[in-house]
């Protein structure tokens, strides 16, 4: 079993110098595939940053004892994921890392955080409306009564990934616009004394109108992910109702499916 690495340094991709490249070509996996799981990772936690270069194909095959139809094929295979860009006269750039958020109840704010995505949040709205109806309905509270709303657009890396809007019931928790933008609304509860327990959730997809498209960085009609959720804390109450907007260009859900005993 033979393995290949190394920290050689070039002047055209230096973020590839921090990079240490574990290939096992006694794997019956292809050597193709494990480069691209080890760059892609290396996108996902921000070891390789958007606009880092990672040079072209012949001195990273020959960094890595790999045939140039190797490298391209695993450069290619995360061309095709969009988290790289081959551009004429610069070479292969990092675009952004896609967001894989496991689907159970957690922030979107701390799943990035963890995943080192640095995110930021911009308050768009906060303010105290009437019910509707469908709010009223997963709140648990009456029809035009007094409930928060808050829309908020999350980013990584200076990037759009989703447009957030929550309601919730106006007495369950102080919250200011400071506070929301430098932390996640979940962090918020749990330091109120708010324990949260279980939600209900509803993934679907639609085109983006051209409102959403503008705050996300899309084109109008683009692909949307769409989350609703109803998230309650341990005595059963209502807490939260989310209706969220997700780039499918820069956002997946990973499931993890079990087979019934």
């Amino acid at each position: 079993m033979a393995r290949t690495g190394g920290r050689a340094r070039t002047a055209a991709a230096p973020a590839l110098s921090s990079l240490d490249f574990a290939l096992d070509r006694g794997s019956p996996v292809p050597l193709y595939y494990q480069l691209a799981r080890q760059l892609e990772a290396a996108i996902e936690h921000g070891v390789l940053a958007p606009g880092d270069l990672l040079g072209n194909e012949v001195d990273l095959s020959v960094r890595l004892g790999l045939s140039r139809p190797t490298v391209r094929q695993a450069i290619q295979s995360l061309v095709d994921k969009g988290l790289l860009v081959r551009r004429r006269g610069v070479g292969t750039q990092v675009v952004h890392s896609q967001v894989k958020r496991p689907l159970e109840l957690s922030s979107l704010y701390d799943d990035l955080e963890e995943a080192g995505q640095g995110p930021t949040t911009q308050v768009v709205r906060h303010e105290v409306v009437p019910a509707s109806c469908d709010v009223a309905a997963a709140l648990g509270v009456a029809e035009g009564g007094e409930v928060t709303v808050l829309e908020r657009l999350r980013c990584t890396h200076g990037q759009p990934v989703a447009l957030l809007c929550n309601y919730l019931p106006a007495s369950v928790v102080d919250l200011d616009d400071a506070r929301l933008e430098s932390t996640g609304l979940y962090r918020i509860m749990r330091s109120a004394g708010i324990t949260l327990h279980s939600a209900r959730q509803r993934v679907s997809a639609r085109a983006a109108t051209a409102r959403e498209a503008a705050r996300l960085d899309e084109e109008e009609g683009a692909a949307l992910l769409t989350m609703q959720r109803t998230a309650y804390d341990d005595t059963g109450r209502a807490v939260e109702y989310g209706t969220h907007l997700y780039r499918a260009s820069r956002y997946t859900f990973d499931f993890q499916l079990l087979v019934r005993p």
